[in-house]
């Protein structure tokens, strides 16, 4: 996985500690324990996690998802698995994401 700079790059000035837990335990550690499990599953968990809670960092990790191999009718049954779980409106919101993403 590629070094993660988004936490510094947004927010390293105004919040150094959390940019460097961002950066690099969460994404540095974390992500990269490849060999316990792949960056691949992680993002499928991720964008899960994500979407169940509505939030707007779902659209940056649909976009890490499909760099990590996730594939678009992957996306599209975890989404409409997820809807009957999470919610309706989380899943439109979750989709047209996806579209955006996976539509090319």
């Amino acid at each position: 996985m590629k070094k993660q700079t988004a936490g510094r790059d947004n927010l390293g000035d105004f919040a150094p500690k959390f940019a460097e837990l961002n950066d690099d335990v969460l994404f540095g550690e974390v992500w990269a324990r490849e060999d316990k499990l792949s960056a691949r599953d992680r993002s499928l968990i991720t964008v899960a996690s994500l979407m169940t809670q509505g939030v707007p960092q779902l659209e940056a990790h649909l976009k890490i998802a499909k760099t990590n191999g996730v594939t678009k009718e992957e996306i599209v049954e975890l989404i409409t698995h997820l809807a009957f779980y999470t919610g309706w409106p989380k899943a439109w919101s979750a989709m047209n994401y996806a579209k955006e993403i996976f539509g090319d």
